[in-house]
């Protein structure tokens, strides 16, 4: 495992090559790349594979359209996501970046060609790895992640879609758009939640300081379980109920997993980051440091007849989990409602309960108790029930919401958010007028 410190970059400023305009609307591009097929497309730009005219290399072009996709703030974050991958330069299981080059309408990003796609896209036709196989792409995926550690960086966004391959089978980890650096840290400590959910650790969503290192360790929990298993461990479509999930540990291992396997994978996904297996600790255990060259290829070939329970298990949270990383700050941001309101608070329960119930009193509301825990708060025909739902370590959700179909124009939503306020986190959605 190559753990060696890179050199720093030369320079702490990144610096983009401008070139004056892209000459004719054919496929040759700045006079030096000759564009051929695409590749992929995201939400931010198009990956097509390209030729170097000077020596007909290959290489891979991300271009990004600055006019309909990139704002006034879009081309620091580029920067900040180039400088990331030339001080990962020198690892063999990080996708190189050659060149960067803009015009004043496009930016292009020349990265080195994996020709063996997107690891996402090989797992899907095979539906799940030996465990052989799983571990010889798992110990290249956490030998990148520590170099990404050693170097102050934070991948934030791993998953199959981000793991490419290149012509020899060898893993290439990419798309560092939602890296975080050591500059942006305070304290050693990130602030910002971003991720793709299903693959995102819970502390993320705190809004609170978190480690980077603790986070992307987590997400090698959720990758190892999606190679041995076929599916993600947690598949709710309801993210609150996903999220307790998350915090009670609540997975099942199907019978083909070995008990060493089964460890790793939940001690990685250990809700508490200060208790959570690191990659540190990770490969110095036996399963990790076993070779992929001591076992039985044979293992490739068995049989999947027992698995179908897993793998029918798909729902719109798979979907979820499919998509580009993204800004998670509105989690909880489900579909407005006007006859429901969310926040998070990190307050006690007790807490909570008694300023509801304070707050509701104070409104002119009958306090009931539900037999499931809930408070209902009762005025005339209308009972708004009020649920705390734990989501995460030391993190709640709370909805309060009409129950019965009644309606809630005249509940005084603005009346009960500003009484609950001093407990509230953040709010996720509010309703809309009656």
């Amino acid at each position: 495992m190559d753990r060696k410190r890179s050199p720093p970059p030369p320079s702490s400023a990144t610096k983009i090559t401008r070139t004056a305009s892209s000459r004719g609307s054919g496929s040759i591009i700045l006079e030096k790349y000759q564009l051929g097929r695409l590749l992929g497309r995201g939400s931010f730009a198009k990956v097509y594979q390209a030729t170097l005219l000077v020596d007909n290399s290959d290489v891979a072009i991300k271009v990004i359209d600055k006019a309909t996709t990139v704002d006034a703030a879009m081309e620091p974050r580029i920067v900040r996501e180039v400088s990331a991958m030339r001080r990962l330069d020198h690892h063999p299981n990080i996708l190189k970046l050659h060149e960067v080059m803009a015009t004043r309408t496009k930016i292009y990003l020349v990265m080195e060609l994996a020709t063996g796609g997107e690891l996402f896209a090989k797992l899907s036709r095979q539906r799940r790895f030996s465990e052989s196989t799983a571990r010889r792409y798992f110990h290249q995926i956490v030998s990148a992640l520590l170099f990404c550690h050693q170097n102050g960086i934070a991948h934030r966004d791993i998953k199959p879609q981000n793991l490419l391959l290149d012509n020899k089978g060898s893993l290439k980890i990419t798309d560092f758009g939602l890296s975080a650096l050591p500059e942006q840290k305070l304290d050693g400590l990130i602030y910002t939640a971003c991720g793709t959910p299903a693959y995102t650790a819970p502390e993320v969503v705190y809004r609170k300081g978190y480690d980077g290192s603790k986070a992307d360790a987590w997400s090698c929990g959720v990758l190892l379980y999606v190679f041995l298993v076929g599916c993600i461990p947690f598949d709710d479509s309801n993210l609150a109920n996903m999220y307790r999930a998350i915090h009670r540990r609540v997975f099942e291992f199907p019978p083909w997993v070995s008990k060493p396997a089964k460890n790793i994978i939940f001690r990685l996904l250990d809700p508490n980051p200060k208790s959570r297996l690191s990659l540190e600790e990770l490969i110095k255990l036996p399963w990790f440091k076993k070779s992929f060259s001591q076992e039985s290829l044979a293992s490739y070939e068995q049989q999947f007849s027992d698995q179908s329970k897993y793998l029918s298990r798909i729902n719109a949270f798979d979907i979820i989990s499919m998509s580009s990383g993204l800004d998670l700050s509105g989690l909880f941001e489900l579909e407005m409602n006007r006859k429901e309101m969310r926040f998070t608070s990190i307050s006690q329960v007790e807490e909570i309960e008694e300023k509801v119930v304070k707050i509701g009193g104070e409104l002119g509301f009958r306090i009931e108790r539900g037999k499931g825990g809930g408070i209902g708060l009762v005025k005339g025909r209308v009972l708004l029930m009020v649920v705390i739902l734990e989501v995460a370590r030391e993190l709640w959700l709370v909805e309060v919401k009409v129950d019965g179909g009644g309606g809630g124009g005249d509940l005084q939503w603005e009346e009960l958010k500003l009484g609950l306020n001093d407990i509230v986190l953040s709010w996720h959605n509010e309703p809309l007028p009656g």
